[in-house]
């Protein structure tokens, strides 16, 4: 299809109960100010299995939210981009003039987390709406970095936006709770940024082993069926007595956050990166936050900011990121994937191709 119109129809991932299936829908009719974008390449996050697995507490419930494509069809009033370039599509983009953005809290703007693209990512073709263009959502691609790469630079942007939030020391000791894509995204930033000692939480041993062979100085436990006494000991000997300056919680389980606040220094920073299920209640010890000085910092998505300095830090081939896609499954199978990377068993990030 050369020249797409909204009189046809296309392939979309649709999300029907728990269970993601593969629809006709009509090609997005593009407006004057809009862009029409064919998917290439589109990455399955953790946010997307818990919408369709669990209970997922957001906005959207639109499947796939990391694609990277090619314009086929812009609006008549379109100038700064012409068919045929190859895109980044960041699905929500903020307003940049409310309280929230003159407060650089970007994910909390009103038009950040109601803004989006057209009909997901996972569909044949992506309408980039006039809002997200004219707020920097649409991103052309250095030529050095091919689609497949693309499709992680939002997963990436988040994990970078979570440690600059905890403003990283240098020589810092940090325990990753959840072994999985962002866990280990960050853990190859966390030792760009000059981390330490670096210690791998997970109840999945081949994901802890695949971590080990990107980065051998780490430390990994596999807490399942563990004790806390002996979880708190083995870590400990790795950390030193004093336990980790930064936790990051990678994981929607909630005794990962839990395990975070033992094992997190006096004064310590927790980074709450993981989306907990809708709905979830902790019963903690509050005095136990108050008296170590524990600060916890949630950290949801990214924003432009994040984008672009993972876009420069690609492009300049400073870390390899590349290794951890393990899986590639055309759109047709987009449920097949999702049940791939809700198991686990041999996996770390998906990608969703056009085939």
């Amino acid at each position: 299809m050369n020249t797409p119109s909204h009189e046809y129809s296309m392939k979309a991932a649709v999300l029907v109960k728990n269970k993601v299936e593969l629809k006709d829908i009509d090609i997005p009719k593009v407006g004057n100010n809009e862009v029409l974008v064919r998917m290439k390449a589109c990455g399955i996050c953790g946010s997307d299995l818990e919408k369709v697995f669990g209970k997922y507490g957001m906005k959207s419930s639109r499947i796939g939210h990391e694609p990277a494509g090619e314009i086929v069809k812009l609006g008549a009033s379109i100038k700064d981009f012409k068919k045929g370039d190859r895109v980044f599509v960041h699905h929500h983009v903020p307003c940049y003039s409310c309280h929230f953005c003159y407060n650089d809290d970007f994910t909390m703007c009103e038009k950040y987390q109601t803004s989006n693209i057209d009909p997901c990512g996972l569909s044949e073709f992506i309408l980039v709406p006039h809002w997200n263009l004219s707020k920097g959502g649409l991103i052309r691609l250095p030529d050095n970095i091919d689609f497949s790469q693309a499709a992680l630079i939002e997963p990436i942007a988040c994990c970078l936006r979570s440690l600059n939030k905890v403003d990283l020391k240098k020589a810092a000791t940090i325990v990753i709770f959840g072994a999985g894509p962002t866990g280990l995204m960050h853990m190859i930033l966390a030792r760009f940024f000059g981390a330490s000692k670096i210690l791998l939480v997970d109840v999945n041993s081949f994901r802890l082993e695949f971590a080990r062979k990107i980065d051998q100085q780490i430390e990994v436990i596999n807490v399942a069926n563990m004790q806390e006494d002996e979880f708190r000991r083995k870590s400990l000997e790795f950390l030193g007595n004093n336990g980790s300056d930064v936790s990051i919680v990678c994981t929607s389980n909630i005794s990962a956050f839990i395990q975070s606040l033992s094992i997190t220094r006096r004064g310590g920073i927790i980074s709450l990166f993981g989306v907990p299920p809708k709905d979830t209640e902790v019963n903690i010890d509050l005095n136990m936050i108050y008296s170590k000085e524990l600060k916890i910092l949630p950290s949801y998505a990214a924003s432009e900011k994040e984008i672009h300095q993972t876009i420069a830090l690609m492009e300049a081939k400073i870390m390899n990121f590349e290794p951890l896609i393990t899986h590639k499954f055309p759109l047709r199978d987009s449920n097949e994937a999702l049940v791939h990377a809700h198991q686990a068993k041999d996996s770390m990030k998906i990608i969703i191709t056009s085939g």
